[in-house]
């Protein structure tokens, strides 16, 4: 057979020889990290991780053994910078291509440091002002460890955060997901941050304290937020008086007084899931008075007290009807109740649309 040229030089690389799209859609199947590694061994790819319309930033990637906290915000900072789309002239820019770009979705996760705040909130809002933005997530972290927090260190990274959100309007419009652990927020300040956030859609607060003297009251008719969770927060009680596209809300380990929900208006409520551990000096209540009849679209209810008190109090089905008409799945974890089996016959004969009902009660006093 006659012999041909040689192709390997040509051949060696083939993947580096389709189209840049091709080559985005690859990059966007990995990591942020393994794709700026990716673009970083090879002339043809340096370019690609700049192009990417997916951005997500943890600062768990750029924290090392004897790096301080604020070397590793630094660093962190450093890379929004570089990897989100700069809003000055194409002429002014290292790479064309940056000016051009959008990015649909942006996820940072960080810790609240105020040298790199006015940083990281002017690169995201020179990203979000494009338009092209559908998702954008904040995930703020405590720089130290939940247990080394002292009460006025809780309190400053509060008003460190609310400051951040005042001096940073168009990156919060354009938020949709939040998710804040272990701060103080006055009691006007998370009802204030929901109305100042447009699109915000789901949010999450762990460890926080919400006002302890009074309780919070939450009144956006406005706003779009579709997801709630409390965990381990301190309030006196919850009230959400006007939440009209809230359809899933999660109340775990709270200290307060029970109920620690009060419904106003939430039509589209659909999801509601309550655990904690019973406090000695909590007192049962009923699920008429926690749910109220403003929550008809009801169609999961999760209850877990881990059977460390009676907490649940039987009552009549007329009174559950009006909530569980349209209940679908009801689970019942570690319920330690003071009734006899009517309690069950009740549930059902007010949940007529019951498809799937898990109870595991621990202890049943029979009369």
């Amino acid at each position: 057979m006659e012999s041909r040229p040689s192709k390997v030089g040509q051949d060696r690389d083939r993947i580096s020889a389709l189209p840049d799209d091709l080559l985005l859609e690859i990059l966007g199947r990995l990591t942020l990290h393994e794709a700026v590694r990716a673009g970083a061994v090879s002339t043809r790819w340096r370019h690609l991780p700049h192009q990417l319309s997916r951005v997500d930033l943890d600062l768990d990637e750029f924290q090392f053994k004897g790096r301080a906290p604020l070397e590793s915000m630094d660093a962190f900072t450093g890379a929004v910078c570089r990897l989100l789309p700069t809003s000055c002239p194409p002429a002014e820019c290292k790479c064309d291509c940056n000016s051009r770009r959008s990015v649909k979705a942006l996820r940072l996760r960080f810790h609240l440091s105020a040298p790199n705040l006015s940083s990281i909130g002017r690169a995201v809002e020179d990203t979000v002002s494009r338009g092209h933005t559908e998702c954008l997530e904040f995930d703020v972290i405590p720089p130290t460890s939940d247990s080394d927090l002292t009460a006025v260190g809780r309190t400053e990274l509060g008003q460190q955060f609310m400051s951040f959100s005042h001096a940073c309007p168009i990156a919060f419009r354009w938020l949709t997901d939040l998710s804040l652990t272990s701060l103080d927020l006055g009691e006007a300040d998370l009802p204030s941050l929901m109305g100042a956030c447009d699109k915000l859609q789901h949010m999450s607060l762990t460890s926080c304290r919400l006002g302890w003297h009074s309780a919070l009251e939450i009144d956006v008719p406005n706003s779009a937020i579709q997801s709630l969770d409390f965990v381990r927060c301190s309030c006196m009680r919850i009230e959400l008086v006007s939440l009209p596209k809230l359809t899933h809300l999660m109340c775990e380990c709270w200290n307060s007084e029970n109920p620690p929900l009060c419904l106003g208006y939430v039509p589209q409520l659909r999801s509601v899931i309550l655990c904690s551990h019973a406090g000695v000096g909590q007192a049962p209540f009923t699920l008429s008075k926690c749910l109220t009849t403003n929550v008809a679209s009801l169609s999961q209810l999760h209850l877990n007290f881990s059977c460390q008190m009676i907490w649940i109090k039987p009552e009549h089905p007329k009174l559950l009807t009006p909530i569980f008409r349209n209940l679908k799945d009801l689970w019942l974890w570690h319920i330690f109740l003071e009734c006899d089996l009517n309690w069950t016959l009740f549930i059902l004969e007010a949940a007529p649309a019951l498809q799937m009902f898990i109870e595991q009660i621990l202890a049943i006093c029979f009369e």
